[in-house]
C-alpha cells in the first residue's frame, strides 16, 4: 500500500501518489494510514533550516490523527463505505505531505528549498486544506472511539481550515539576502562576507562538506530542471562554490574520485559531436539505444516510432527484427565526456520528449566563479601549506564543472602556482596540484600555459617518482591532454623519460592507470617520429600480453587502438608477430562486442598483411570464419572501418586466386597489396 520512492527516483518537490483502490479492504486502509503516520512522524527528529513553523503544525496534527487511527484499530470497529472514502483521502494528502517534509529536511537541498519557500509554503497550506476537508465530512458519529478523541479530530479539522501556512518572515528575509548576493555578483561586486555568512547560518550550512552537498544537490537537479529554473540554479551553484572556497577553511572529507581524468582514444579521435545527435528527433542523445539494425538512437524517440506503427529503422528503411532496445552504454560515456568537456549540459524540455544542450552559467555565477578563482590564485601564492593544499583541492573540482571555470582559473594565473606544488613533499598537495593540472590541460590555453611554463618537466617528474600512485596515473592522463597538441607530440616523445615511465605504469598501474598510459601513448604516436621510441621501449609485447589476459572490455579497445597504430610501421607489425599477436587479435575481431574494437583489429591484420610476410595473409585465407566478421564490419561498420575491411578482403582474395593458379611470387603479391593499400 505505501509506496517506496528512491531519493534518486522522484524529482525534489514533486509528489508522485497513488490513490489507494476503490475495493481496498477497511482494514488494509487503516493499516497502511497508521503505517504511513508512523513514518511521517518520523521526520520530527530531523532538522528545518526553513519552513519550521509550517512542518512543526503538519507533524502535530499527524500525531493526533495517528491517536485516533490506533483507537480504531485497537476497537476493532466496522468502517463504512463513506468512512473508508474518507481514509483514502487522508491517505493520498499523506502520501504528498511526507514527501513535502522529506523535501523540507533533505541534506544538500536547504538553498534551493530556501529559493522556491513560497511554493513550499503554498503546498503545506493546499495539503492541510485537503486533511481538513476529508475529516470536516468524515461521519464522526459511526466510528467507536472515545468522546474526547472525537473531539480531538473535530479541534484538528478546525485548525487545518484556519491555520495559515503562509511564508515565514525569516525565510523571505534570507531568500532576500540571497538575490541581493546574486545582484552584487552580476554587478561585478564582490558581496559583503557578513551577508553571506548570515545566509549559511540561517540554512545551518556550518562545514565544507554541507556547503558541498549543496552543490551536488543542485548539479544532480540541473539535469532534470527546464531552461529557467536552470539559469537560477547556475546562480546557486556559483555561490555556494564561492562560499565552499573562501569561507570554509578545512576539509572534513575528501575522497578520490576513481572516474577523475579517465580518457580513452575516442576523445583524442575529434569526434564529430553530430554523431552524438539522435537521427529522427536531431537532438543531442540523453539515453542511447541501439535497434536490431545497429543504428543508434535516443529512447524516446525510437520509442515514440515504434508506438506509431513503424517496423523499419527510421535511418536504414529495413525492417527491424524485433523491437528491443539495447542500451549503448558506450555513447552515453562519450556524451557525458563530451558535455562535461565543452561546458555544457544535458537537460530534458517541459514536455520531457527531448533533450538539448543549454549554457551552463549566468551572469552571477560567472562573476562568482572570477572572483573565486582570484581568491585560489592569491591563496596558492601566499598562503599556509594547508592553505595552499586547499585550494589546489578546490581548483580540482571546479575546473572539472566547465570550459568556463578552466578559462577563468587559467586567466587568474593559477598555472604556474600549482606547477610549483608539483615539487611538493607532501604527497596530499602533490596529488590535487596534478590533479587540477589535468583538469585544466583539457582547455587549449591551459595546454599552453603548461609548457610555457616548462611544466613538463615537473609533470613527467611525478609520472616517474609520484609517491603516490594516483598521482602518477593523473600525469598519464596529463599527457594526453597535452599530447593532442601537434607540436606537443614530439616535446613529450624526444623527452627520455617520458614514454618509459608510461611503459612502467602499464606494468604497475590499476586498471585506470593503465588505461591512462596506453591512450597517451596512442596520442604520441600520433607523430610517426615516436613510434620507434614507443618500440625500443618493449611496449608491443607489453600490450599483447595485456590484451590477452585483459577482463576489463573497456580497456581492450584502447590496446587493440595503439597496437594498430604501431602497426602502421614495418617494425611495429614485426613486434606483433613476434608477440604471437596474430591468432589474439583474429579472436577478438570475431568475439569482441565493440564495433570500435572490431574496426581496430581489421585495421591491425590489413597493416599486418601489407607490412608483414605472405604466411600472414596465408594463415588468415585458413580462417573460414574470419570473412563473416569481415563481411559484416563492411555493411554495418562506420565508413574509415569499412574501407579497411574492404581492403583486407581483396588481399585475401587475391590471394586465394593466385594461390588456385599456383602463382604465388611473394614480389608480385606485395605490390598488388600496396596498390590495394
Amino acid at each position: 500500500m505505501l509506496q517506496n520512492f528512491n531519493r534518486f527516483d522522484r524529482r525534489i518537490l514533486s509528489f508522485p501518489a497513488v490513490h489507494p483502490c476503490e475495493g481496498i479492504s477497511p482494514v488494509t486502509l487503516l493499516g497502511s494510514l497508521i503505517a504511513l503516520s508512523i513514518s511521517i512522524l518520523g521526520y520530527q527528529s530531523k532538522s528545518y533550516p526553513t519552513q519550521k513553523r509550517n512542518a512543526r503544525e503538519t507533524l502535530r496534527q499527524i500525531g493526533i490523527l495517528l491517536i485516533f487511527f490506533e483507537e480504531i484499530q485497537d476497537r476493532r470497529s466496522v468502517l463504512p463505505d463513506s468512512v473508508v472514502l474518507c481514509f483514502s483521502e487522508l491517505h493520498l494528502a499523506f502520501q504528498k505531505l511526507q514527501f513535502l517534509l522529506e523535501d523540507c529536511s533533505r541534506e544538500g537541498a536547504r538553498l534551493w528549498i530556501l529559493m522556491k519557500s513560497q511554493f513550499v509554503a503554498t503546498q503545506f497550506r493546499v495539503l492541510i486544506r485537503a486533511v481538513a476537508t476529508a475529516l470536516e465530512v468524515l461521519p464522526l458519529n459511526w466510528i467507536d472511539v472515545t468522546s474526547e478523541v472525537k473531539e480531538l479530530v473535530e479541534l484538528v479539522a478546525k485548525q487545518a481550515r484556519k491555520a495559515r501556512f503562509d511564508l515565514d518572515p525569516n525565510d523571505e528575509c534570507a531568500a532576500k539576502d540571497v538575490i541581493w548576493i546574486l545582484n552584487q555578483f552580476e554587478k561585478r561586486i564582490e558581496p559583503d562576507m557578513s551577508v553571506v555568512k548570515r545566509v549559511l547560518d540561517y540554512l545551518e550550512i556550518r562545514s565544507w562538506s554541507e556547503c558541498n552537498k549543496e552543490i551536488r544537490f543542485m548539479e544532480e537537479l540541473s539535469l532534470e530542471c527546464n531552461e529557467r529554473e536552470v539559469t537560477l540554479l547556475n546562480s546557486l551553484m556559483g555561490l555556494m562554490s564561492y562560499c565552499r572556497g573562501v569561507m570554509f577553511e578545512e576539509i572534513e572529507c575528501r575522497g578520490t574520485d576513481q572516474t577523475e581524468g579517465r580518457c580513452s582514444v575516442e576523445m583524442l579521435s575529434c569526434l564529430n559531436p553530430e554523431d552524438f545527435r539522435c537521427p529522427i528527433s536531431l537532438e543531442l542523445m540523453t539515453d542511447p539505444v541501439t535497434v536490431s539494425t545497429g543504428q543508434t538512437y535516443d529512447r524516446s524517440s525510437i520509442q515514440k516510432w515504434l508506438r506509431a506503427g513503424n517496423i523499419i529503422c527510421p535511418k536504414t528503411g529495413e525492417k527491424l527484427i524485433n523491437k528491443e532496445l539495447v542500451p549503448n552504454s558506450a555513447l552515453r560515456k562519450l556524451i557525458q565526456q563530451f558535455c562535461e568537456d565543452h561546458g555544457v549540459s544535458l537537460a530534458k524540455t517541459e514536455n520531457g520528449n527531448t533533450a538539448r544542450t543549454i549554457a551552463v552559467n549566468s551572469p552571477a555565477a560567472a562573476e562568482a566563479t572570477r572572483f573565486l578563482s582570484k581568491f585560489l590564485a592569491r591563496r596558492l601564492v601566499c598562503g599556509t601549506g594547508g592553505q595552499k593544499n586547499k585550494a589546489a583541492y578546490e581548483i580540482r573540482l571546479l575546473a572539472k564543472s566547465s570550459v568556463f571555470n578552466r578559462c577563468c582559473l587559467i586567466e587568474a594565473g593559477t598555472v604556474p602556482p600549482l606547477l610549483n606544488l608539483l615539487s611538493s613533499t607532501d604527497a596530499p598537495t602533490q596529488e590535487n596540484a596534478i590533479a587540477a593540472i589535468m583538469k585544466l590541460s583539457k582547455h587549449s590555453k591551459g595546454k599552453k600555459v603548461i609548457m610555457d611554463s616548462g611544466g613538463l618537466k615537473l609533470i613527467l617528474k611525478v609520472l616517474k617518482a609520484g609517491p603516490r600512485l594516483e598521482s602518477r596515473q593523473i600525469a598519464a592522463a596529463t599527457l594526453f591532454y597535452l599530447a593532442s597538441v601537434d607540436k606537443y607530440q614530439a616535446l613529450i616523445g624526444e623527452t627520455p623519460e617520458a614514454i618509459p615511465s608510461l611503459v612502467e605504469l602499464i606494468k604497475t598501474g590499476t586498471t585506470i592507470g593503465k588505461k591512462h598510459a596506453v591512450v597517451a601513448i596512442f596520442g604520441l604516436l600520433l607523430c610517426r617520429e615516436n613510434c620507434p621510441r614507443v618500440l625500443a621501449a618493449g611496449t608491443v609485447p607489453l600490450l599483447v600480453h595485456l590484451l590477452a589476459s585483459s577482463v576489463k572490455e573497456d580497456l581492450v579497445p584502447d590496446l587493440l587502438a595503439a597496437l594498430a597504430k604501431l602497426s602502421e610501421h614495418i617494425d611495429g607489425s614485426v613486434a606483433i608477430l613476434k608477440a604471437s599477436g596474430l591468432p589474439l587479435i583474429t579472436r577478438i575481431l570475431q568475439s569482441s562486442p565493440s564495433r570500435s574494437g572490431k574496426e581496430y583489429c581489421v585495421s591491425i591484420l590489413l597493416s599486418l598483411c601489407i607490412n608483414g610476410s605472405i604466411e600472414v595473409t596465408a594463415d588468415l585465407a585458413k580462417d573460414p570464419t574470419l570473412m563473416t566478421s569481415l563481411y559484416s564490419l563492411v555493411t554495418e561498420g562506420t565508413s574509415h572501418g569499412s574501407k579497411k575491411a574492404c581492403s583486407l578482403l581483396k588481399i585475401i582474395h587475391k590471394f586465394l586466386e593466385t594461390d588456385s593458379s599456383g602463382l604465388r611470387s611473394s614480389q608480385v603479391l606485395q605490390e598488388r597489396f600496396l596498390r590495394v593499400r
